[in-house]
């Protein structure tokens, strides 16, 4: 039996940090939200992504820790016992709790229903309503003023042959097994790839990894590239550049691939376990968007203007499934913009200018702003400096000097354009790095600035320094 529902202000299909920040901004302008999930509760971040996957890091970097104590006069190394199924136990706790205390009691706080069900658009563009099959309930249909679609975006494997009978992980998979793998093939040396990658090496297994493009980390600056090419090379990760996955299959409880370099030549590897980090693809197959006007690119994503709003104007799209930067701020800033643009007519836009972008790997890659080839494309000349991890005083004290800080400003003006660094604690120094962008802070207002010393962030202000001095020469204590 179909069952209908009371006209809602704002239908939200999904449940992730999009979905939640648009829902609260729309009961904050006092409107009525009704949200529907298929699956869980919270989407990608807290359920399979950043959660459960930096927790999961962490522990491996304490390991990693413990068994490289050594680097330091008087301590000896340990080799920590990794206990893999009570990790991934302990991993679910906090997912579970998390999903809980942010989602689903924040939900009843704010007093929105969450339908749980498979939604699917029906009706006319004009008149668009939304079908949600709930099983043995039946399906129930939602009419509403306005529509969010916060679908996110699902791992992506490419077509190779015989992958799909052979089977494999994804990052979502990867941290759901209960036994640690002797060996892993990591397929995408990116953000997710270089994480996991690590995360398993870390934690005792011999891992190699894939990329089809000519270096590690392939969209960061070259200098990024070797300085992370480098930590893995450290760590004992065996890294194929210039490499594509040819075929696999399944032989003998492992898994065999075929790996074609760029000189056409092939390899074969063999592994227990092989993970595809290849990308995540918007998740809108099923949601019948075409029949009401909805339009979507080539990669399946919603098409949206600056205020995030669909070919058809009562429906609008947020997060990752509108095609845009993939991390789950940018997702929660467009959510509370799509509500407050179809709700309250604000008409805002994002600036994404200043973006900043994080891998989490140890020691982490972080950027914001231009890269030097970026800004020769935006018609800008540019002038470069490098800062080894030698030169930071932190770096020292920590004996552990792997990593470089790169910044690259206007010439001519100074103005900072854009911040690269491989180092500990880059997520921290690449925010002050956006803020000094977003502020138009030249390199030499930046070289003046104070910065607390034996940080890492201080190694922004070194960078800085750099177009003036040679911080090589200066006394550790008077930068």
């Amino acid at each position: 039996m179909t069952t209908t529902s009371p006209r809602a202000d704002l239908a939200i299909i999904g449940s992730g940090s999009a979905a939640f920040a648009a829902a609260i901004a729309a009961v904050n302008l006092g409107k009525r939200v009704v949200m529907v999930e298929r699956a869980a509760i919270g989407g990608t971040c807290v359920n399979v992504g950043c959660v459960p996957s930096k927790a999961l890091l962490a522990a491996a970097e304490a390991r990693h820790t413990a068994a490289s104590a050594d680097r330091f006069p008087g301590l000896a190394a340990t080799g920590a016992p990794v206990d893999f199924a009570e990790l991934i136990a302990g991993k679910n706790a906090l997912v579970d709790r998390l999903r809980g205390e942010k989602y689903l009691d924040l939900a009843a706080d704010y007093g929105w229903e969450i339908v749980s069900g498979t939604a699917v658009f029906t009706g006319t563009t004009d008149a668009p309503v939304l079908r949600v099959e709930q099983g043995a309930d039946g399906p129930r249909v939602i009419d509403a003023d306005q529509y969010l679609i916060a679908t996110g975006a699902a791992p992506w494997a490419p077509p190779t042959d015989g992958l799909a009978e052979a089977g494999y992980l994804t990052s979502t998979t990867a941290m759901e097994l209960d036994v640690l793998p002797g060996s892993l093939i990591v397929v995408g040396g990116n953000a997710i790839g270089l994480e996991q990658a690590q995360l398993f090496a870390r934690l005792g297994t011999r891992v190699t990894v894939i990329e089809a493009l000519d270096r590690l980390a392939p969209f960061e600056e070259p200098e990024i590239s070797r300085a992370i090419a480098q930590v893995f090379a450290d760590e004992a990760i065996t890294v194929l550049t210039g490499a594509t996955l040819d075929k696999a299959l399944a032989e003998g409880g492992e898994k065999l691939v075929t790996v074609r370099t760029a000189d056409g030549a092939t390899t074969e590897l063999r592994a227990a376990q092989l993970l595809i980090a290849t990308g995540r693809r918007p998740d809108t197959p099923g949601l019948n968007l075409a029949a009401v006007g909805v339009r979507t690119d080539d990669r399946g994503a919603v098409v949206v203007d600056a205020h995030q709003r669909s070919s058809n104007p009562r429906i609008w799209a947020a997060g990752d499934v509108a095609g845009g930067p993939q991390f789950v701020y940018v997702a929660a800033a467009q959510g509370t913009l799509a509500a407050g643009n179809a709700l309250g007519h604000a008409g805002r836009t994002l600036d994404y200018t200043a973006l900043p972008r994080v891998t989490f790997t140890s020691p982490a890659i972080a950027a914001v702003g231009h890269t030097d080839s970026q800004a020769a494309a935006a018609g800008l000349r540019t002038e470069s400096r490098l800062l080894t991890g030698a030169n930071v005083p932190r770096a020292l004290v920590n004996r552990d000097t792997r990593g470089v800080v790169k910044l690259v400003a206007e010439a001519g003006t100074g103005r900072v354009l854009g911040v690269h660094a491989v180092a500990e604690g880059a997520g921290d120094l690449i925010t002050a790095a956006g803020y000094a962008i977003t502020a138009g802070m030249t390199v030499d207002q930046l070289a003046r600035t104070w910065a607390p010393y034996r940080t890492m962030a201080e190694a922004l202000k070194l960078t800085a320094q750099t177009f003036t001095a040679d911080v090589a020469k200066l006394s550790c204590c008077a930068g």
